[in-house]
């Protein structure tokens, strides 16, 4: 098989033209794929995983120091230089402690789930999410993914399903407003309503322990994650209280503005490119929806991100696989996996635009009868 397939080239005269992945079965097992990665690549060590998150706690509590310390003195025009540069690396940092937690969730921190779901808990109750109930929802995404019935997050929408007011959305002023929204907001809609996410029969959330995402063996891990943040929302109330609104605004909530933001661009991005494809229940299976993602470049911040952001296909398939791993599984199983192996490296501002535009709905291709259950993005209403 050849290195890998890039879901973008160029033309003789320069024109982007997308490269579909391959939508058939594919000719090999997740058992073959595991074949080729190196064995220790599985390995969890938790004297690893703890050095990266010692590290990644180090620098946030730094910020914290340098921005209680030096910034808030400042006046303007040098606070308003300060402020910012400090969100972008806080929140890149506590990005990257996010990852650690989501890790800890797919129980690749180490080999003692007790641990994992302990540190876990505590790293995203501390930034204000719900360990627990994102921990399953997030599950199911995993063994649901590109389905159209079952994935639980970034479901797109059929064009036989849109509205009229979706002409208005399909406009430039429309995609700027979905971008602003999704960058913004688009954690908060999605954890408090569901937006986006699979469509249930009755209302669904993060926080509702009897909600339709949840088993009942499950509620009361979401009871312990509403408990949790209960008490994480008044120490932070405390705190704005002794420090101030301001202080409490410029200090904490402003990075986890741009740790969400992060979150949602990163997922967003993982699963939304007109070359990959969308199942319903007819063609879909677990191994055609794994493969249905993206590998990204975001520069420096792969790093920061603890690469989340271009070991993802890697990510889907064996997700308790710890990152500073994961580079080595995905260069093993990039060459196996071919053009089933689907990586972009356009500039993330540009991919985010581009992605809005063209990837507004799914629909099958039009007189294809042998590929009727699936599914492409497109934009043309």
């Amino acid at each position: 098989m050849g290195s890998g397939g890039r879901a973008t080239e160029r033309n003789n005269s320069g024109t982007e033209v997308v490269k579909r992945a391959p939508s058939s079965k594919p000719p090999f097992t997740l058992g073959d794929i595991k074949k080729v990665i190196p064995p220790h690549c599985f390995n969890r060590s938790l004297i690893k995983s703890s050095y990266y998150l010692f590290v990644d706690l180090f620098f946030s509590f730094l910020f914290y120091y340098i921005a209680a310390t030096y910034i808030i003195p400042l006046s303007a025009p040098y606070s308003y230089v300060a402020w910012p540069v400090y969100w972008i690396l806080q929140g890149s940092v506590q990005m990257g402690l996010w990852v650690i937690g989501h890790e800890c969730g797919h129980q690749a921190f180490s080999d003692y789930p007790w641990l994992n779901d302990t540190i876990g808990y505590f790293l995203h109750t501390g930034m204000l999410a719900p360990y627990f109930s994102w921990k399953y929802s997030h599950r199911r995404h995993h063994s649901n993914t590109a389905s159209l019935e079952n994935d639980e997050s970034f479901v797109p929408k059929k064009k036989s399903s849109l509205n009229s007011f979706a002409r208005v959305l399909n406009t430039p002023p429309g995609r700027l407003f979905r971008l602003v929204v999704l960058c913004s907001i688009g954690w908060l809609l999605y954890v408090c309503f569901n937006v986006s996410g699979r469509k249930y029969e009755k209302f669904a959330n993060h926080f509702d322990p009897k909600s339709p995402i949840y088993s009942d063996r499950e509620r009361f891990q979401i009871l312990l994650t509403d408990v949790g943040l209960l008490v994480a929302s008044y120490g932070v109330y405390k705190v704005g209280m002794s420090q101030g609104l301001t202080w409490l605004v410029l200090v904490y909530f402003a990075p986890l503005v741009i740790v969400y933001g992060f979150l949602v661009v990163i997922t967003w991005l993982h699963h939304t490119h007109r070359s990959l494809p969308h199942y319903d229940s007819t063609e879909w299976n677990w191994l055609r929806g794994a493969l249905s993602t993206i590998d990204r470049d975001y520069g420096i911040l792969n790093t920061v991100l603890h690469h989340i952001t271009d070991t993802h296909v890697a990510h889907h398939l064996f997700f308790t696989i710890p990152h500073y791993n994961a580079m080595e599984a995905t260069k093993a199983i990039k060459p196996f996996l071919g053009e089933y192996y689907q990586f972009d490296d356009t500039p993330i501002v540009k991919a985010m635009w581009r992605e809005a535009t063209e990837c507004f709905f799914v629909e099958a291709d039009e007189g294809d009868s042998d590929s009727k259950g699936v599914y492409w993005f497109n934009n043309k209403i």
